[in-house]
């Protein structure tokens, strides 16, 4: 399974992958998602909002057990952040298959549409449609690079955008959803565990900046005379770290607009996207508020105007605690793995349906940290770990 879809979306020159949400590498990866699914005997369908699902037992039964994760990427990502749980959810059914186990509830496995957000800028849009978390009418005014809106993107895909919406009737299916992930963090390296149990997302957000100057010549403008808003930007940057290592915190300028973007011509506009997060409410607020303080009075300094908007927000997620802890009773029956229970700064759909329905994680050990990279990885020891994990978690919550 990894290795038919490691080529899949990944750049010759980067190395890195580029399965960005209803994109021909999106289509490659839920065909192979549909064809595992089928391959197994499973019940194959397709929610209303685009999530692949691949049934045992009767959908409808209630009171199933899912697990899965997103096949999508960030610009350049890795192969294991989304993928793995993926992989490993399908690995796991045919090591619970070759056990004998007897299933008591529904088995689900899913893949959820655009997870990373790296098309249309909003996270786990999949999760977040069928959570109820974005509105048909947020959903259809999403947009591309290029001006393509998500409605489009999705029927230019196969897909009919016209049932896009809250799904209240699938997530009354699920009693429980169990998603795997690469860790994104060195914890588990460090402690030298191979698999990990979360407790806690991280309260997170996007916020887009937009420093408005003035358009001038870059050889025949006297600095004095400059509205630079690349100046105002650039100490915002670095106000950004300053504020989230006070915090303890994290804060990325990762993406930026620059209008006309001329080498020779100073900026009219310049459109930074901020990324922070933070163990507390408390801390995040502290961080972002700290961060905006600082870019105003920058703004004003050179006569730039500026517009902040949230673009988006998570608040903290504490996973069921019921069901974490069920976690840690059946991966401590009979066996020697420790599972400690770590914290993450990264968002997942598994946070996303908390709201709704009993959720958890585990982690796989990524020796690196690295994550959202080509360099990402993750040893195949660790990984058949996860797996058998997974498989245990799953016999243990659906099996007699």
């Amino acid at each position: 399974m990894w290795r038919e879809l490691l080529p899949i979306g990944r750049h010759p020159d980067s190395h890195g992958y580029r399965r960005f949400a209803w994109t021909g590498a999106d289509t490659e990866c839920r065909a192979w998602f549909k064809e595992q699914a089928e391959t197994r005997g499973l019940t194959y369908e397709v929610d209303r909002n685009g999530n692949q699902w691949a049934w045992l037992g009767d959908p409808t039964a209630g009171d199933a057990v899912v697990t899965g994760s997103h096949l999508d990427s960030v610009p350049d990502g890795g192969a294991f952040d989304g993928p793995l749980g993926v992989v490993s959810a399908f690995a796991a059914l045919d090591e619970l298959r070759s056990r004998h186990a007897e299933f008591a509830r529904p088995l689900a496995l899913v893949n959820f549409g655009d997870e990373e957000g790296a098309r249309f800028g909003l996270a786990c849009v999949g999760s977040r449609l069928t959570a109820g978390q974005l509105t048909v009418e947020q959903a259809h005014r999403l947009t591309d690079g290029d001006g393509v809106t998500l409605p489009r993107a999705m029927e230019a895909a196969g897909h009919d955008p016209d049932g896009i919406g809250a799904d209240p009737e699938r997530l009354a299916r699920i009693g429980a959803f169990v998603e795997l992930h690469v860790e994104q963090g060195r914890a588990l390296d460090l402690s030298g565990d191979r698999v990990g149990i979360a407790s806690a997302i991280w309260p997170h957000g996007r916020w887009r900046f937009d420093f408005r100057g003035e358009a001038n010549h870059a050889g025949t403008t006297r600095l004095v005379d400059r509205r630079d808003p690349m100046l105002s930007y650039a100490e915002t940057v670095l106000a950004a770290r300053r504020e989230a290592e006070l915090a303890g915190a994290v804060a990325t300028f990762g993406k930026i607009s620059v209008e006309p973007n001329g080498v020779n011509a100073i900026p009219s506009l310049v459109r930074g996207w901020l990324d922070s997060r933070a163990a507390d409410q408390e801390s995040l607020d502290q961080v972002v508020g700290g961060i905006e303080k600082a870019a105003r009075e920058y703004a004003e300094a050179h006569g730039v105007d500026l517009d902040i908007v949230r673009e988006s927000f998570t608040p903290v997620v504490e996973f069921d605690h019921a069901l974490r802890d069920e976690l840690a009773r059946i991966l401590g029956t009979d066996t020697d793995l420790k599972v400690p229970v770590l914290g993450t700064g990264a968002g997942h759909d598994a946070g996303i349906l908390s709201g709704s329905i009993p959720t958890a994680m585990l982690f796989v050990r990524n020796p690196t940290g690295v994550s959202h990279s080509p360099a990402e990885s993750a040893a195949e020891d660790d990984c058949l770990a996860g797996v058998l994990a997974l498989a245990d978690v799953l016999e243990g919550l659906a099996c007699r």
